[in-house]
């Protein structure tokens, strides 16, 4: 049975340093009255949606202190219209801002070590709450500006902590008629730059995720925040910049079998930044279903049927059934490269294993700590037993070892399984045991 749910993509185009907070909001009401106006259910704004993309410049004194949002948001004199129009409109809204430890006054910011972020929000129509936070965890670009008083600077690192809500789903109720199978449908949202991290995804997909919304502000030309030369084409780079901002969109929608829906804050803030644009809704294969023409504010909008995240949540991405988690540990365990060690410093003729191996164990851990399973046989046979031991200790990699339970067929196998699995967490408390 069909669940769809028809979602708005609200662009927003060149917003300046200069532009007040309430004409701005102003823009925001209009597209999200558009929204409505197409029948939308859930309408997504861009990430830094109340102001211009600030850091970009580096400020000192009080002059940041208003482009932060200080407390509620959704009750702020300045930003409550947005909201009240949302409930009014019966229309659910995604929202990025930035957002101020108020417990602390004026200009602290996370370099004065307050809690600022980078944040959005997911506000509930009917209920008129707020249903979910999320706060960037990648932040991009640097601490200090550059040298070149010319250069674009991104400076995140410095006005902002990195996001500490992690990446949770969450389901959200009232938009389409509940299904007593499925349940109410599962959203994540993720902010600009968080998009081009895999990892990022892949947590909201372990979580069922049906729908991603991310805001963005990605600069169209930034040579020396690329670390490119500034002798580049400027079109071709905003090119470029959509080109790479819809790839991700495209396959991480694909690889965790969700729709993903992308709001742009785009155009040339103060006639000389450049922001790309490229909204767009992408569906759980990949396919972009609707797409931004312009640089300015824009509306676009798709009716996306939760159902067809299905297929491949089943099949080709059924994490259960293809996930092997024991060889990813890397991923985890170390933040920068590794290299592998240079040929010349192995073994003339092959490969050194020795080195190979403590290269492994100094960047994973200690191979004896890594994967230990534990092997239950319902079946009080342990002949069988030993033939399954012996079958898969060949085909194990070093850092896995397995060991057998004959459970008896008796009333007391479950408790007897516990007790070993017990007593193997009491050997091993950091082991993985599978039964």
């Amino acid at each position: 049975m069909p669940r769809i749910l028809r979602i708005a993509a609200c662009q927003v185009g060149a917003t300046h340093k200069s532009d007040r907070r309430e004409d701005t909001i102003g823009r925001l009401l209009q597209l999200l009255d558009n929204a409505a106006a197409e029948g939308a259910q859930l309408a997504l704004f861009p990430e830094i949606a109340f102001t211009t993309f600030f850091p970009r410049y580096f400020f000192e004194g009080d002059e940041i202190d208003k482009f932060f949002e200080h407390g509620d948001v959704t009750i702020a004199a300045q930003t409550k219209p947005l909201f009240d129009k949302a409930r009014d409109l019966g229309v659910d809204i995604c929202v990025g801002f930035t957002e101020a430890d108020p417990t602390l006054g004026s200009s602290k910011l996370a370099m004065d070590g307050a809690d600022c972020f980078n944040s959005c929000i997911y506000y509930h129509s009917k209920s008129g709450s707020i249903l979910s936070k999320y706060r960037k965890i990648h932040l991009p670009g640097d601490f200090e500006p550059f040298e070149n008083p010319n250069a674009i600077n991104q400076l995140e690192k410095r006005y902002f902590k990195p996001g500490n809500l992690g990446f949770k789903a969450f389901r959200v109720p009232d938009l389409i008629p509940y299904n007593t199978e499925r349940g109410e449908p599962i959203l994540g949202m993720m902010i600009c730059n968080d998009r081009s991290w895999s990892e990022a995804w892949r947590v909201l997909g372990l979580q069922g995720v049906e729908v991603v919304l991310c805001g963005y502000n990605t600069n169209g030309f930034a040579p020396e925040m690329w670390g490119k030369s500034t002798d580049g084409d400027p079109t071709e780079s905003e090119n470029l910049g959509v080109f790479q901002h819809q790839l991700v969109m495209q396959s991480n929608s694909y690889t965790n079998s969700c729709f993903s829906v992308s709001a742009a804050r785009c155009g040339k803030d103060d006639g000389k930044f450049s922001l790309i644009a490229g909204s767009c809704i992408t569906d759980p294969d990949g396919k972009i279903i609707a797409r931004s023409k312009t640089k300015d504010d824009e509306v676009i909008y798709a009716d996306c049927d939760l159902e067809l995240c299905r297929p491949h949540k089943l099949r080709t991405f059924n994490f259960g059934k293809h996930r092997r988690v024991e060889h990813y540990g890397r991923i985890t365990a170390q933040t920068g490269v590794v290299e592998p060690p240079h040929l010349a410093k192995s073994l003339a003729g092959g490969v050194n294993d020795d080195l190979v191996s403590q290269t492994y164990t100094n960047t994973i851990g200690p191979l004896d700590s890594q994967i230990k399973i534990l092997l239950i046989n319902p079946n009080a046979t342990p002949t069988m037993t030993n033939s399954c031991l012996s079958m898969l200790k060949s085909q194990l990699p070093p850092d896995v070892s397995v060991t057998g339970f004959t459970a008896p067929s008796r009333d007391g196998a479950p408790s007897a399984i516990e007790g070993q699995v017990d007593k193997n967490l009491q050997q091993h408390p950091c082991g993985l045991f599978f039964p």
